[in-house]
């Protein structure tokens, strides 16, 4: 029987990543379109026709979704959204849970080689080479830039999958850095189920089933100064930490 319910999974995950291709390539000459208008409205456009995806693509894969509460909602007051980051479903659930603000996300360099995908990655992420000093400087510097326009930016702290069974792996400064000198918010947001849709080990662990996305406490930052990086760090993670505890992460082991 296992190896039926295995033999099950693995066409299941066929037909999701099938799903997937046959929608980029669907929506892909309207991204082509999207090469006519200047950057900022390039990327709007993007990040609307990733969120028809995201809608489509979780309909056909069955992963019906629920947001879980955001009293704040004001699109024209930027944030620094801040999530966990535990499987390649984080980004469709990203899309579905923030399709009422006007985002940029920051993301791997290394994605914008995917061929066909890669194009519209450049087009709509801040992507950033963590191998190079220079390139970091820069993609700090354009994510500053995007925040002054009114528009929010997105950022895994974690940097990378979560592999432990911890509710989170250690957090990177960067984020905070940038709401410390930008005086901007930060907007914390888990995903519960995404690890269970899709382990971070294979692409052949897809499942159908529900997706949920709680916000956070909004945690301002006009008392800290650039000393406090590591302490506004810490109150972020104990916020989300606390919060996958409460609702019973999946991943999360004694």
């Amino acid at each position: 029987m296992r190896y039926f319910l295995r033999l099950i999974q693995i066409i299941y995950s066929i037909y999701a990543i099938l799903v997937f291709l046959l929608l980029m390539l669907i929506l892909f000459p309207f991204v082509l379109l999207t090469s006519f208008f200047g950057e900022t409205m390039r990327g709007n456009l993007i990040y609307i026709i990733a969120t028809f995806w995201s809608d489509a693509g979780m309909f056909l894969w069955g992963m019906p979704h629920k947001t879980i509460s955001d009293k704040n909602y004001n699109p024209n007051h930027p944030v620094i959204f801040v999530f966990n980051h535990i499987s390649y479903v984080d980004i469709p659930v990203l899309m579905k849970t923030l399709r009422n603000y006007r985002i940029r996300i920051l993301g791997k360099i290394e994605m914008s080689r995917v061929p066909i995908f890669g194009f519209t990655y450049r087009a709509a992420v801040v992507m950033v080479d963590r191998s190079n000093a220079d390139a970091r400087a820069k993609s700090v510097n354009k994510l500053k830039a995007t925040l002054k326009k009114n528009i929010s930016v997105v950022i895994a702290p974690e940097g990378t999958f979560n592999m432990t069974h911890k509710p989170l792996k250690e957090f990177y400064d960067g984020a905070f850095r940038i709401a410390i000198e930008t005086q901007t918010p930060i907007k914390p947001v888990i995903f519960l189920d995404t690890y269970d849709r899709l382990h971070y080990n294979s692409i052949f662990s897809f499942t159908a089933g529900r997706s949920r996305s709680v916000f956070l406490e909004e945690v301002q930052v006009k008392d800290y100064g650039m000393e406090d990086v590591e302490l506004l760090k810490q109150q972020v993670y104990r916020i989300m930490e606390t919060a996958l505890i409460k609702y019973n992460a999946s991943w999360i082991k004694a």
